[in-house]
């Protein structure tokens, strides 16, 4: 979506109530207003620490010496900073093997129960802008859940497009006025429009969350498709863990079937499965800070509890877990974040280097963001793990890019320079880390198997073929499209750009 004009968008826009809506024979549900007036100050980057100032800093100077070091040592040690860099993502690999061992002895998942008496409701939020394309296919999905959800809201963020058209006629919804949930569709009892003036998706979540009446709340991107039983299995594990507030499910990229996308989907595609794999291991650590906006579900009351979505912010889901995790913290509440193995969902998956480049500078440019808004509590002992470890761990990848561009760099330079022994030593790092690449891939994809039931596009020859070509190939992609993130971060853009649909529902031009 664009988000130009959000610094001077607020959800008084979208008329938001005052007081909290009450339900017959039940206690007031807490606005969504009261909750912003409330959580102040809540925007504004907090003080950093001298603990953060140490570590981010030291990342810093710790590339400059190492890349200084290039010009005065010879052999292997002449290339520091790459090893510094496979170094740090060995470590990380280690992390994440032993932390999802249990895994190993995971039987494959079975089917949620179909007992809806014992679950949480759930309503689902379609934040939408001009996805007219694209709404029909995510709506079927959406309306063939297995103990489908009781609501599900179209937060119309402004469309222009034939949204109107496609809403009215073929789902059987009459047009509300701006800030009034419709009446449920004539066709489909659960399915509700609610139409907001154009201010971006954070807002017009906001908006939803204000006006639904559900336990809990799915948001899911109007190019995710899900699985028949995902709703239902997202609402079991909510009812089977009372301190859960957020939970992310198993998402699955799609590219369109051109050459590029072919090859993009196929990186993207063990990508995926090594991330959510990772995942699970940050999960067992206390420290999951990621949520996948695309497919996500929250308690409600926790959402208002800590203010909604943050429409300054680029990464708006990230930096929510970010807040979910502090309040929790200074009220003692033990709050939880999880994903989900057994809930499931398609989505699209950008198909071109152009798009590759924007999405990832984008997710740069809000982790950035949020790294910075939230510096006071990396190497803080009162978050625990997640201040200890995983927010350190945050600050090395905000430069993490840096260091494997810079590699690169060196060895090209040392290639180009006729450093014959240092260009064979440099291989032979080189060379070990593939190995080691190549036995977590194997590992990755057979624990992903075991965890999620999901078998396609798991082929263990094509993980292979991945892990050696993706060094010097996606690899450099994705820390390209990083640098871009800092660029943009340092510059303070703010626009999302334009995404291309065509792997899942077919080719639609976006504005977003």
């Amino acid at each position: 979506m664009d988000t130009d004009v959000i610094e001077d968008a607020t959800l008084t826009n979208y008329s938001l109530s005052d007081e909290p809506t009450v339900v017959a024979g039940e206690r007031p549900r807490p606005s969504l207003r009261e909750a912003l007036a409330a959580a102040s100050p809540r925007i504004n980057p907090r003080k950093g620490t001298w603990q953060s100032a140490v570590i981010h800093g030291s990342v810093t100077a710790l590339w400059l010496l190492l890349f200084a070091r290039a010009f005065f040592l010879h052999g292997a040690l002449a290339w520091s900073t790459g090893i510094a860099y496979v170094l740090y993502d060995t470590l990380l690999l280690a992390f994440v093997t032993v932390k999802t061992w249990p895994l190993i002895h995971r039987s494959l998942p079975a089917r949620r129960s179909a007992d809806g008496a014992k679950l949480p409701s759930m309503g689902v939020i379609v934040a939408a802008h001009n996805e007219a394309g694209v709404l029909p296919v995510t709506l079927a999905a959406l309306l063939r859940q297995t103990q489908g959800p009781a609501q599900i809201v179209i937060a119309d963020d402004g469309s222009t497009d034939g949204t109107r058209d496609l809403l009215t006629s073929r789902f059987g919804l009459t047009e509300p006025a701006l800030g009034v949930l419709s009446a449920p569709s004539s066709r489909y009892p659960n399915l509700q429009w609610l139409r907001v003036p154009h201010g971006g998706k954070a807002l017009a979540l906001n908006a939803a969350i204000d006006v639904m009446t559900t336990d809990t709340v799915m948001t899911v991107d109007a190019d995710t498709l899900l699985a028949d039983d995902a709703t239902l299995a997202m609402r079991a594990s909510f009812a089977q863990s009372p301190k859960l507030v957020a939970a992310t499910g198993i998402l699955v990229p799609v590219c369109d079937r051109t050459a590029s996308g072919r090859v993009f989907q196929w990186f993207q595609t063990y990508e995926y499965m090594r991330n959510f794999i990772a995942r699970f291991a940050w999960m067992r650590a206390d420290s999951l800070l990621l949520v996948s906006g695309a497919f996500a579900s929250f308690r409600r009351d926790a959402l208002v509890a800590v203010g909604g979505f943050d429409a300054q912010c680029l990464v708006e889901d990230y930096e929510l877990i970010h807040r979910l995790r502090r309040y929790s913290v200074d009220h003692n509440l033990g709050w939880d974040v999880r994903v989900v193995g057994d809930a499931h969902a398609q989505t699209e998956a950008p198909a071109t280097l152009g798009a590759f480049l924007r999405q990832r500078r984008r997710w740069f440019a809000g982790f950035l963001q949020t790294q910075y808004w939230n510096r006071d509590m990396t190497g803080n002992a009162r978050y625990g793990t997640l201040g200890r470890v995983m927010l350190p761990v945050k600050a090395f990848d905000t430069m993490q890019p840096v260091y494997g561009l810079t590699a690169f760099a060196l060895l090209l330079g040392f290639v180009a320079g006729g450093h014959g022994l240092i260009v064979v030593s440099i291989f032979s790092v080189i060379g070990l880390k593939t190995a080691i690449d190549l036995a977590f891939y194997l590992w990755s994809i057979h624990l992903y198997r075991r965890w999620t039931g999901l078998t396609s596009g798991t082929s263990l020859p094509m993980a292979v073929v991945a892990a050696i070509a993706e060094p010097f190939t996606f690899q450099l992609l994705r820390h390209t499209g990083a640098v871009l993130g800092w660029l943009q971060f340092l510059r303070g853009g703010k626009t999302w750009g334009k995404q291309h649909r065509s792997g899942l529902v077919g080719a639609t031009q976006v504005t977003r």
